[in-house]
Order: C-alpha cells, then sequence, then structure tokens
C-alpha cells in the first residue's frame, strides 16, 4: 500500500502544480495564437515563426521579472533578428559570416545603450537566424516587425488576463514567515530544555531562510507590477502595499532570529542560566508571526499580530536582561528587536513599534 499512496501523493502534488500554473499555460497559448493569427491575416506575412516565438518570451519574463527585461527581451531579439537577416541575405551562411553576425548583432545593441539582456538576446537571435532559418525577402524588416506584433501581443495579453499577484504573494508570505515561526518554536524548546543540539539544527535551517526572502520580494515585485498594469488586479494593490510594507521588517526579523539562535546555542553551549520567562516569550513572538501570516493572507490590517508583538515587548524588561549572562542578555536584546521588526511589520513606524519597549535604563527616565 506504501507505494501506491507515494503514487497517488505525486500525482496530488503534480496535478496541484499544474493547477497553479494554468494561467501561465493559457496566456502562453493565446499569447501565441494572436501574434500567428495577427501576422499572417492582418500584416499578411506567410511564414511569421518570430511573432509567437516574441509573444511567449515577452509573458514568460513578464510572469515573474520586470516589465523592463521582458520589453529588452523583445528588442534584443527584433535587433538579432533584423540584423542577421540583412546579412544574411548578402554575405551567405558559413563560419566568419556567423562570427560576423553575432559581432555586429551585440555591437548594434550596445550602441543602442543596451543592457547584458538586450546584447545576449541580439546574439542568439542573429544565430538562428543565421543558422536555422533563410533569409526573408523583406530584408530582414518582416521578421523584426513579425516580432514586435508577438511582444506587444504578449504584453497586451498580460495585461487583460494576468496572473493573480496576491496568490503568489500569500503563498511566499506564508513560506517566509512559516519559517521565522518554525525558528522561534525550536530556540523557544531549545532553551526551555537546554538543548544545544536542537539549538544548532534551529540555526542551521534559520541561515537557509534568506533564499525565501529573496524570492519573497521578488513575487511582490512582480504582482505590484501586475497590479499596476492589469486593470483587473487594480483592487489588490492596497493588501500588495501591506505585503511590501512587511517585507523589510520581515526581513530584518529573520536576520535578528538567526543571530539569536546563534547566541542561545552558545549560551546553552557554555551552561548559561536562562531567564525563566525567555522560552514563554519566544513562544508568543511565533504565536504573533503566525497571527501576522493569517492576517495579511486574509487581507486584514494586523491588529492582532500587533497586539501580540506589543505584549512581549512590554515584558522585555531590564530585569528579564539580568537574568543572564552575556549570551543570554543578546538573545534578551534580539527579542526586543524581534518584537519591534514585528511591530513595524505590522504597520506601525519605527519610532511608535519602539515606544512600547521598556527602557533599558529606567533611571534615566
Amino acid at each position: 500500500m506504501a507505494p501506491v499512496l507515494r503514487l497517488r501523493e505525486e500525482v496530488i502534488r503534480r496535478i496541484r502544480r499544474l493547477l497553479r500554473t494554468g494561467v501561465p499555460i493559457v496566456q502562453c497559448a493565446i499569447a501565441a495564437g494572436l501574434a500567428w493569427f495577427l501576422a499572417t491575416e492582418v500584416v499578411e506575412h506567410p511564414k511569421p515563426f518570430f511573432a509567437p516565438i516574441a509573444a511567449v518570451i515577452s509573458l514568460g519574463v513578464s510572469l515573474g521579472q520586470r516589465m523592463r527585461r521582458a520589453l529588452e527581451l523583445v528588442v534584443g531579439v527584433s535587433i538579432g533578428i533584423g540584423v542577421g537577416d540583412i546579412l544574411i541575405s548578402f554575405i551567405g551562411t558559413g563560419s566568419w559570416q556567423i562570427a560576423l553576425v553575432v559581432a555586429l548583432a551585440m555591437s548594434t545593441a550596445v550602441l543602442l545603450d543596451s543592457g547584458a539582456i538586450i546584447v545576449l538576446q541580439a546574439a542568439s537571435s542573429s544565430v538562428l537566424v543565421a543558422t536555422l532559418l533563410p533569409p526573408a525577402s523583406a530584408g530582414g524588416l518582416t521578421r523584426m516587425l513579425d516580432a514586435a506584433i508577438g511582444g506587444l501581443v504578449g504584453f497586451v495579453v498580460a495585461a487583460l488576463l494576468p496572473a493573480n499577484p496576491l496568490a503568489v504573494a500569500h503563498r511566499n508570505g506564508r513560506l517566509v514567515l512559516g519559517a521565522l515561526a518554525d525558528a522561534l518554536r525550536g530556540i523557544a524548546g531549545a532553551v526551555s530544555r537546554s538543548d544545544v543540539e536542537r539549538a544548532s539544527d534551529v540555526l542551521a535551517d534559520a541561515r537557509k531562510s534568506q533564499r525565501l526572502v529573496e524570492e519573497f520580494r521578488t513575487a511582490l515585485e512582480a504582482g505590484l507590477e501586475i497590479s499596476r498594469f492589469a486593470p483587473i488586479r487594480w483592487r489588490s494593490r492596497g493588501e500588495l502595499q501591506r505585503y511590501e510594507s512587511a517585507s523589510t521588517p520581515i526581513d530584518r526579523a529573520l536576520r535578528n532570529t538567526r543571530v539569536l539562535a546563534r547566541r542561545a546555542m552558545a549560551a546553552l553551549r557554555d551552561d548559561e542560566p536562562v531567564p525563566r520567562p525567555l522560552p514563554g516569550l519566544l513562544e508568543e513572538l511565533a504565536g504573533a508571526v503566525v497571527l501576522l501570516r493569517d492576517e495579511l493572507a486574509s487581507g486584514a490590517e494586523p491588529m492582532q499580530a500587533r497586539e501580540a508583538a506589543r505584549s512581549v515587548a512590554r515584558r522585555s524588561t531590564v530585569e528579564l536582561l539580568g537574568e543572564g549572562d552575556f549570551s543570554m542578555q543578546v538573545v534578551v536584546l534580539q527579542v526586543r528587536s524581534i518584537a519591534v521588526d514585528l511591530l513595524q511589520a505590522s504597520g506601525l513606524s519605527r519610532t511608535e513599534a519602539s515606544a512600547a519597549l521598556p527602557p533599558l535604563h529606567p533611571e534615566v527616565e
């Protein structure tokens, strides 16, 4: 039965992945067909090979990267096709001809003050024209126009049939905040049981979290771009902006958690006393992270997460700081920092978040 269950789980996983990519697949299919139709029926080009290619290229980039990069790819394709087509029609094909075509296509892209993407795309497109496709009868302009048509169609389809930017933001947000909550819970368990090995494992896992942060930022960048260009996604801008505002404090919270885990491991290794409230505070911080995750996903202002983080901040007092030796004192300071990070992620300013902390030097008041 075990192999059958594993097969079933694998099939379900792949079906879910297919469903998640359903919109990009439909976009590319429609864009490719529409680009071919416009180039053959409207512009009356007999074999507009590069129209559907450019449409798919522009869509493939705009789904996960900046629109500027998608435009650069289409421009690079057009330059490479134009230069390659014009030259090959006069000088034929061969080793030196290909070398010359690539050099001139890349030089043209550089002279146009283009970025690296345009230059490399110009080179690859010119090689394609020089080696696989016979020169066009219109001296290169036909295929350049085909590429422009395809790129324009790709942009239009991306604007009218966009992916759901919130779904991507929710998915990546859950991963990042889940990693943060797991790390805080793991350290809480390690310090409550004086488990150095557990603390080491948590630190190792936490060090891998930066990749999740980068993917989260990339998803937000793409989502915000979609929400600006796609009319049917304009309503998602508010929720995406909330995620965007939270992303930097969340990144800081993860970094501070890694510092916390490293110092907790050192404190446990040196048999430093653990402040009695510390494991509970770490658990409450993890709970605040879970609330933040759920409230951001629901589109609500994270008021519950704010109050949970504020509660931890208020109880990270100078007395708590005095219960530990050096490394545990650093851990307590990191608890304070993470609480401030979460308060900022909930929408407070730095000043408002810091005001929730009790002073470390009461006598200065």
